[in-house]
């Protein structure tokens, strides 16, 4: 019992304490003359954890589509098939040969990275941003597992994220999409003294990192601000515009196309 106690806090822990009931509205703006991005919120929290994110889009110019999706209770495939049919209602309402970018954070873009490896309308998204995505897995999934195998069976989304299952999720990254991955190292976090690498108190850098990204850089921020920060978001606007979070965009290349 007093493991199965200390599973169900590491659980919410993960989480980020945060109640994804409160966090259920979608949201767009208007206007389809931007250029499309699809943010795609983590474990255990909702569009709304993605807001300040969407907001320095817009700001930058960008037409920012956040979603909501089942990642505390359901698995990384399921909430991905969810996410397909969201993707498709968004692509419906552009011109059918518009392309399209996306950005997750944590298990959102592990949710993104299924979606380019498995649907058909993949081809349209021509950049992805991982903030923070545990590409190789979780040590403190795989640690909540070790407690109790009825927790991660109940919090399924985390037990997609145990090293061991990521490779089962059959994740390959199309030619025709840049994908760049932004880590954090400030750990500063309770579980980050649970980790014994470089991490941003959740997730380690070596976790996020994998050899086919176009693009890799590290942020000195933790897991709960980096997608919330001024800093990030250039990052992410900086690889929309250019494939590189070091490069200046073209002059002449025009995002919208």
């Amino acid at each position: 019992m007093r493991s199965l106690a200390l599973g169900l806090v590491l659980a919410v822990l993960i989480a980020g304490c945060k109640d994804p009931a409160q966090n259920s509205r979608e949201n767009s703006r208007d206007s389809v003359s931007e250029k499309t991005v699809v943010l795609v919120h983590g474990y255990g929290t909702g569009p709304a954890d993605m807001r300040s994110l969407a907001d320095f889009l817009e700001a930058a110019g960008y037409r920012a589509v956040t979603v909501d999706l089942p990642l505390t209770f359901d698995r990384v495939e399921e909430a991905a098939k969810i996410f397909a049919k969201k993707v498709k209602k968004i692509l419906s309402g552009l011109p059918e040969n518009e392309s399209i970018a996306m950005v997750g954070h944590s298990t959102g873009g592990l949710v993104i990275r299924y979606f380019l490896s498995h649907c058909p309308d993949s081809n349209r998204v021509d950049h992805t941003v991982l903030i923070a995505t545990p590409n190789r897995g979780s040590k403190l999934a795989a640690m909540a597992g070790e407690v109790s195998d009825l927790l991660v069976e109940t919090f399924a989304t985390l037990d997609s994220l145990r090293p061991e299952k990521i490779d089962k999720l059959e994740l390959d990254d199309p030619e025709g999409t840049r994908i760049g991955a932004i880590a954090g190292n400030k750990s500063n976090l309770a579980l980050g003294r649970l980790l014994e690498n470089e991490n941003d108190g959740r997730v380690e850098v070596k976790s996020v990192y994998y050899p086919e990204l176009d693009d890799f850089i590290i942020v000195s921020f933790n897991h709960d601000e980096i997608h919330h920060k001024k800093e990030t978001a250039s990052l992410v606007i900086r690889f929309l515009e250019s494939g590189s979070f070091t490069e200046k965009p073209d002059s002449n290349t025009d995002r919208r196309n």
